[in-house]
């Protein structure tokens, strides 16, 4: 074959490959009729892919929880807060992977959320009163021999303020904390809201825990709470948290009482606020009284505007109008009206005397304008604590008691007053019961004061109170009752001997529906009238006879 056709048939070769066709034998073609215009293909449209938004970092629920230094209590509460939202909040028991906690210490983008307080504690027949911050360091370092309990919690607590303690600090169960201190006759640290009213609290550093109005933040035992997370800092505010959630020493929630004995503004008292002014006999214990929410007296004699004081020796008994300035002094608001002397003078007295204390907003219990108002229950709310005062006279004399036409004191009925007590106790009350039993100059009640007394502590009364005690007398603990057989005289002339000028103020500070703590605060009489505190060795002699004389088992 010439070399020619050769080429023509490889080129033709070559463009049917580039083509894509596929190699036929060759063939005439026919001569097309029509040219077709092809239609176009059609191109499909792109669907917009979503951008993702961004998760937040992390999603809600955010995990809570507590660094195990931090207070149990603190932590129970903020727990009880996140179960609340659920939405928002979820309870992470393992604190280092929370993404928000509860410390004692503060991180980055911290707040601070509260505070815990830690009390001092001794057995309530102890005779110290105070101690400072460098004894109980010495006592957590082992540099004091004395052993220093605790409970485990507070331990854990309160090593993140002195460091690791030596084995001089014990750590006891909470249940027997008291129990052991008593037995060791040493002292406690735990948190204010966990004493009871069988602790004596002591002073720390000048700082008592049951006074109102300092600076909270200088006392040397309460630890900050800071909420911490460094990533979502802004979530705080979601838990809702008011300033007390997370405190456990809130003056809110606290009200405190002080109780005295017998006042009797007449014979040589009278005359002691004639020549020296009538608020002179308050001079030395009025600041006592003045972070009181109530001052109770036990007022026995009635009000009359022309009396005139008269000198030692008479019985017939008033007051005159003017020396009321006295009970306005220590902020008297509870006047209690068990006294046998009101009708001294009259029972119209007694009426001028009751309207008197209703002129200034005072309220009254154990007498009253007739007998329905002598004998009803004195109730008091105050800051979420629920009070009754209920106060009899067993003794007379009978024309100084309440009829149902007649103003006076109220006549006792204890099988009534039982079945007051059981009820105000079981509404939620802290029930006082006073008695103006049979007056015995001695420190030890008599056989029936003990029985009657006890009686009413059975009857689920939270305190029950002598009024009638010229002398002091002692005290017990019985069936969770605190029973002050007397207290003694208060604003009266009795200057014959020891024991009628020796005298307890008993302040009574209840805190979120329970009695905490009892202080007893001890004077002895001046002038015929004048209350004075005790002087510390006065003071110690006092009270170890009385702790010693207590029948308490």
């Amino acid at each position: 074959m010439p070399i020619y056709i050769r080429s023509r048939i490889a080129g033709l070769l070559a463009l049917l490959l580039l083509a894509g066709c596929t190699l036929t034998p060759f063939a005439p073609q026919p001569t097309p009729t029509a040219t077709r215009t092809p239609h176009p293909t059609a191109t499909p449209t792109p669907v917009a892919t979503p951008t993702p938004s961004p998760t937040p970092t992390p999603a809600f629920p955010l995990t809570v929880g507590c660094t195990p230094h931090t207070p149990a209590g603190a932590c129970t509460r903020l727990q009880a807060l996140v179960e609340a939202d659920p939405a928002h909040f979820a309870w992470r028991a393992d604190a280092p992977l929370a993404d928000v906690w509860l410390d004692t210490v503060a991180g980055p983008n911290a707040q601070l959320v509260g505070a815990w307080t830690y009390a001092v504690g001794a057995p309530f027949y102890s005779l110290d009163d105070e101690t400072t911050s460098a004894d109980l360091q010495a006592q957590w370092s082992g540099a004091a021999a004395t052993p220093l309990l605790v409970t485990t919690d507070t331990l854990r607590a309160l090593v993140t303020l002195w460091g690791e303690p030596t084995s001089n600090v014990r750590s006891v169960a909470a249940a027997e904390i008291y129990a052991a201190t008593a037995a060791t006759g040493s002292r406690a640290l735990l948190p204010f809201d966990a004493l009871t009213a069988r602790w004596k609290l002591l002073r720390l550093d000048g700082f008592l825990l049951t006074e109102k109005n300092w600076d909270a933040a200088a006392y040397p035992l309460t630890l900050p709470l800071y909420l911490n997370s460094p990533a979502r800092p802004e979530t705080f505010a979601l838990l809702s948290l008011e300033p007390a959630t997370l405190s456990n020493r809130n003056e809110e929630a606290m009200t405190i009482l002080a109780m005295t004995g017998v006042t009797a503004m007449t014979r040589a008292t009278g005359l002691l606020m004639d020549a020296k002014g009538v608020t002179y006999p308050a001079q030395e214990i009025k600041h006592w009284f003045e972070d009181a929410d109530f001052v109770h007296i036990s007022n026995e004699v009635s009000f009359r505007p022309d009396c005139v004081a008269e000198g030692s020796g008479t019985m017939s008994f008033c007051s005159n109008d003017s020396y009321i300035a006295l009970l306005e002094e220590i902020g008297v608001n509870i006047v209690e009206l068990t006294g046998n002397h009101l009708a001294d003078k009259g029972h119209e007295w007694i009426t001028h005397s009751l309207d008197m204390y209703r002129e200034r907003g005072w309220q009254w219990f154990g007498g009253g304008y007739d007998l329905v108002d002598a004998t009803r229950p004195l109730t008091i709310t105050h800051n979420g604590n629920h009070i009754a005062f209920i106060g009899c006279n067993p003794i007379g004399p009978a024309y100084g008691q309440a009829t149902e036409t007649r103003p006076g004191s109220a006549p006792c009925d204890y099988a009534r007053m039982k079945e007051e007590v059981a009820a105000l106790r079981e509404a939620g009350y802290q029930p006082i019961v006073t008695l103006q039993y049979l007056e015995t100059y001695e420190y030890y009640p008599t056989a029936n004061q003990l029985w009657d007394f006890r009686d009413f502590a059975r009857a689920g009364a939270a305190i029950v109170h002598g009024s009638q005690a010229h002398q002091a007398q002692t005290f017990e603990f019985r069936n969770d009752a605190f029973i002050h057989y007397g207290p003694g005289n208060f604003f009266f002339d009795q200057m014959w001997s020891l024991g009628t000028r020796q005298m307890f103020i008993v302040r009574y500070t209840f805190y979120e529906e329970q009695l905490l703590n009892i202080e007893l605060r001890t004077a002895l009489l001046y002038e015929y009238g004048q209350p004075r505190p005790m002087t510390e060795a006065e003071r110690r002699d006092f009270l170890q006879m009385m702790y010693d004389l207590s029948p308490e088992e």
